[in-house]
């Protein structure tokens, strides 16, 4: 992978023993960014503070992943049941991409990032989408780190939409119902093209998939921890990855 990585070159703590002796990381990385509003509340500020607060974190905690070679870093950044928060808010969160993108897409694009998403995209507003295109334009011949945001994502309206474009593929393209498995099944998903996520984390202390990633997360290994988002730095990632390297993957085996 090649990937210029100045990124803790204005670090002030040292380098931990963990990452000088970082290995078996895992290539795809998954994280339910959970805690703004209650970040805010803590701090007498409205709920659309703690997401400008959480908009920068997710530069850090991209810029620490890439440089710990993370191959892909997907971020639920708004979900289908989003929708019913305050007009107000939703409309706040989904303007955060054109601001994060006009902030730091430089910078992604000096650092071999590329940016993609998964998500019902059609519906997003067209700023929002102008937005990642034109991110997803700028980056698309990078191969470093992925930055993959899920937007207006939910995973059994993903489930759904595949197994109906399943069943029309059986009508329209004489597909075979004995030749669906697993692996075609995983095709006609979002994340189609991607490896499942091997390590799952959840900010805030709560301990639940919240509809993210429900197919693809069958064998991840999952991590939460109380820290609300604003407040994870490159060290809670850090410990995730340390965690995550004691383990043992066994997939139902021994």
């Amino acid at each position: 992978m090649s990937m210029k990585l100045p990124f803790f070159k204005n670090r002030k703590t040292k380098v931990t023993k963990e990452e000088r002796e970082l290995d078996n990381i895992p290539k795809h990385v998954a994280i339910i960014m959970d805690g703004n509003g209650r970040w805010a509340k803590k701090r007498g500020l409205p709920r659309i503070a703690g997401h400008k607060e959480g908009m920068d974190v997710v530069k850090r905690v991209a810029k620490t992943a890439a440089n710990c070679h993370v191959e892909i870093l997907t971020l639920y950044a708004f979900s289908t049941e989003n929708w019913q928060r305050p007009k107000s808010e939703v409309d706040y969160i989904l303007g955060l991409p054109k601001e994060f993108l006009h902030i730091y897409l430089p910078e992604l694009i000096d650092n071999n990032v590329k940016i993609e998403t998964i998500g019902n995209f059609d519906v997003l507003p067209d700023h929002t989408k102008e937005a990642i295109n034109y991110a997803k334009e700028k980056t698309k011949d990078n191969d470093g780190l992925l930055l993959n945001f899920a937007l207006n994502y939910g995973s059994r309206f993903e489930i759904i939409q595949a197994i109906r474009q399943v069943i029309t593929d059986m009508d329209s393209s004489g597909l075979s119902l004995d030749k669906l498995d697993e692996h075609l099944f995983s095709q006609y998903l979002y994340t189609t093209g991607l490896t499942d996520p091997d390590l799952l984390i959840r900010t805030s202390g709560e301990q639940r998939l919240s509809n993210f990633l429900l197919w693809q997360s069958a064998y991840s290994e999952f991590w939460f921890t109380d820290v609300l988002w604003p407040d994870f730095t490159e060290e809670t990632f850090m410990n995730a990855l340390h965690d995550y390297q004691q383990r043992k993957r066994r997939y139902g085996g021994i």
